[in-house]
């Protein structure tokens, strides 16, 4: 039989907006519009008090910091209610001596999740969340990344992501395999090949569409 509810929500785009949204948080009330003119990594867990969630929350609360210094901010969601957030955060601070400094979002109606696509439409539990996006200054999607439940995230590797896109666009180049802040990036391919006559190779580019070169700073 044909599940009509599979049409009441899709997977986010990338490059298109976020989904806009307003709801509590440890911070007081947020809403989507609040970090227009930020990037922001809003990440989703499947619950609070779970052990894969606290390492994930005390590696964000440790690399807060440096996301500040990208001019990127952080918000936490899960489907557990505004109380369960707070007492799981008042947790972290007593047995790990960890202050989370960034929002949670409360969304026990999982309404938020859906309209994200972290959760199928007839999804009963909130067991499928576990997923980040990355969305820019303008409030559009630039990255997603989905993880199971087992699996805990590399905030460093959200951290080389977010800066990757900052200088993507900012020197409109590309950022080469297992790029980090320093390494050389790549030049935009040509639409066209050049003349051949006129092209040297190079170490550092050896062909054509293959250009490595210094970023700025």
């Amino acid at each position: 039989m044909r599940d009509d509810r599979s049409t009441e929500a899709r997977l986010p785009l990338l490059n298109e907006p976020a989904p806009p949204f307003r709801a509590r948080t440890t911070k007081g009330e947020k809403s989507l519009d609040d970090y227009r003119g930020r990037w922001l990594v809003f990440f989703a867990h499947p619950a609070d008090f779970t052990p894969v969630c606290a390492s994930e929350f005390i590696a964000f609360s440790k690399a807060y910091d440096a996301f500040q210094a990208l001019d990127c901010d952080l918000l936490g969601l899960s489907v557990d209610s505004l109380f369960s957030h707070i007492a799981w955060v008042s947790s972290i601070h007593d047995r790990f001596g960890v202050e989370v400094p960034f929002p949670i979002v409360e969304d026990p109606s999982m309404a938020i999740a859906r309209a994200y696509g972290m959760l199928h439409p007839g999804a009963d539990s909130s067991a499928t969340v576990r997923a980040s996006l990355v969305i820019d200054p303008n409030g559009l999607i630039r990255a997603i990344t989905w993880y199971p439940m087992n699996v805990g995230r590399n905030v460093e590797e959200l951290l080389r992501l977010v800066s990757a896109l900052q200088l993507s666009e900012r020197e409109q180049v590309f950022t080469p395999a297992g790029w980090t802040p320093g390494d050389a990036v790549l030049a935009t391919p040509p639409l066209t090949a050049p003349d051949p006559k006129a092209w040297s190779p190079s170490g550092e580019q050896p062909d054509w569409y293959y250009r490595l070169e210094a970023a700025n700073a």
